[in-house]
């Protein structure tokens, strides 16, 4: 029993560091489960600067197209994400889609 206790301990560990590792990267806590372990995170979009990317457009002669394209479609939008304990004790991350 205690050897569970202790695996369970360091799940919980795992859990909380991968949750500030989260918090660090600059997402924030929606919701959270201590009975359950699992917590819902967030990210704000961030905005992209056309300006700037036209620039950089015109000075690379088009090559830089794609990155804008990828910057503007989805690096740009909110993400949320699942962190929770699964039955055998792994820390797993899902996307939660709006």
């Amino acid at each position: 029993m205690k050897s569970h206790q202790i695996a369970n301990k360091e799940h919980l560990q795992k859990y909380a560091s991968t949750l500030a590792k989260k918090i660090h990267k600059g997402f924030v806590i929606v919701e959270k489960n201590d009975k359950l372990p699992f917590a819902v995170l967030t990210k704000k979009a961030v905005t992209v600067d056309h300006g700037l990317n036209f620039f950089i457009f015109c000075a690379t002669f088009g090559l830089w197209t794609l990155p804008w394209i990828y910057i503007s479609q989805v690096a740009s939008k909110e993400k949320n994400i699942l962190v929770a304990i699964d039955e055998d004790g792994n820390i797993f991350e899902e996307k939660c889609y709006n």
